[in-house]
Order: C-alpha cells, then structure tokens, then sequence
C-alpha cells in the first residue's frame, strides 16, 4: 500500500503549525539578541575579543565576568534551545501526519503559549512553581506528540 501524503496534509494544519514557528523562532531570536544588550549594558563579557570595545589590556580584564542579568537571558535561550528545537522537528512530522485541525491547533497553541510564559516567568522572575510548570506543560505537548505519532505509525 503506497500512502498519498496529499491525502492525509492538511493545509490549515500547516499554516498553524508555521505561524507558531516563526512565533517561537522570533521569541528566540530576540533572546539572543537580548543576551548581547545585558552584555553590554553591564559591562559583562565572556571573551576576550569582546572586551576590546569596552577597555585594552588589564583594564579592560575587569570586563570577563559572568553577571546574573546576562546569565538568566542565557538560561532562557539555552532552555528554548532544549525544548523548541526538538517541537520543531516533532511538530513538522506531526502536522503531516493526519492529525485533524482542532487537535493539531491545541497542540500548537499550548506549546506556544506555555514557551511565551515560561520566558515572562523566567526574566521577572515569577516565584516558582510557574516556571516549572510552564515548562512542563511544553514538554507534555512534545510527548503528546509523540505518542500520537507512535500510535498512528503502529496502525499502519
């Protein structure tokens, strides 16, 4: 048996599917982007190289330094890293793989939502347990996925 992938792709489910993307890809973006404005605003570099725009030789050493600011903006992106990427992949596989419009919104929207609060909770910093719980409401979406996925394959 030869599956038709036309058959089963549903555009709207890919047209959601991509809007959550560049969503997700843009909140990304914008955290490294916001990384390197704390690294400049405190004064607070990581290689030698980038200090030269701030002092030259011992002076400028002063300038390799971790700072909280900086740190926790890394920690969002780095923890965007971890849990985008592997939606991304999981999500694309997903949105041709039959799954109706409403289910396939709910997934998206929820993963969304919960990386955009999870940002919010992680910058503030809200008091915990909000970021966990955002977080783990994105991973739940991936696994939910991923089940489906699974479930769909063992029937075919």
């Amino acid at each position: 048996m030869v599956l038709d992938l036309m058959e089963v792709i549903d555009i709207e489910v890919i047209l959601v599917y991509v809007k959550c993307m560049i969503i997700l890809t843009i909140k990304m973006m914008l955290m490294s982007a916001l990384t390197g404005f704390y690294r400049m605003k405190n004064k607070a570099f990581a290689n030698m190289e980038d200090v030269a725009s701030v002092g030259k030789g011992e002076q400028a050493k002063k300038y390799l330094r971790t700072d909280p600011d900086v740190e926790r903006i890394r920690r969002i992106h780095l923890n965007d890293l971890e849990n985008i990427v592997p939606f991304t992949f999981i999500g694309l596989v997903y949105s041709i793989s039959g799954i109706s419009y409403t289910t396939a919104w709910w997934h998206f929207h929820l993963f969304l939502g919960a990386r955009i609060f999870h940002t919010i909770a992680y910058f503030i910093p809200l008091p915990q347990p909000c970021r966990g719980l955002s977080w783990g409401v994105g991973y739940f979406v991936t696994f939910s996925m991923i089940y489906k996925l699974f479930t769909v394959w063992l029937t075919l």
